[in-house]
């Protein structure tokens, strides 16, 4: 299997996945799109076994913990107060997060895979949502990766 390619439990390749790279990188990455809502998964350089879901939106990254509990069910680390959602599986919670007013800074829009794979597709919807609102104090926080 290519080293592109998260295998997840449910045996759902997830071409987003960035194996091994960090933050750095990644920010690098996603900066060179200038796409807001450009995003990849990338494992977390400080927790083990978690994964970061990794959002672009004017010139900064916004990192969300991915964790998976026992159950096998995924969900992103949020803030406090905040509800937290479970999700079946990573293309789950990727499709659930494309919508818009997600609680996201910037909605899932383009999918970055490694450079050895061609892009995905596009959110082809650019009319205004929950992104674009100026007043900083409607945005998530957003934890440390």
């Amino acid at each position: 299997m290519p080293r592109c390619f998260c295998m997840m439990g449910d045996g759902v390749d997830i071409p987003v996945y960035h194996e091994n790279l960090s933050k750095s990188d990644c920010e690098e990455i996603l900066g060179r799109t200038g796409l807001d809502g450009a995003f990849l998964i990338r494992d977390s350089e400080t927790i083990q076994g978690a994964m970061c879901l990794c959002v672009y939106k004017k010139k900064v990254v916004y990192t969300y913990r991915i964790h998976q509990t026992h159950d096998g069910l995924y969900t992103l680390q949020t803030s406090p107060g905040v509800k937290e959602r479970f999700f079946k599986t990573l293309e789950d919670l990727i499709k659930s997060y494309r919508k818009k007013n997600q609680g996201l800074a910037a909605r899932l829009r383009h999918p970055v895979m490694p450079e050895s794979l061609p892009a995905g597709p596009s959110c082809e919807d650019d009319s205004q949502d929950y992104e674009n609102v100026v007043d900083s104090s409607e945005y998530v926080i957003v934890l440390p990766s």
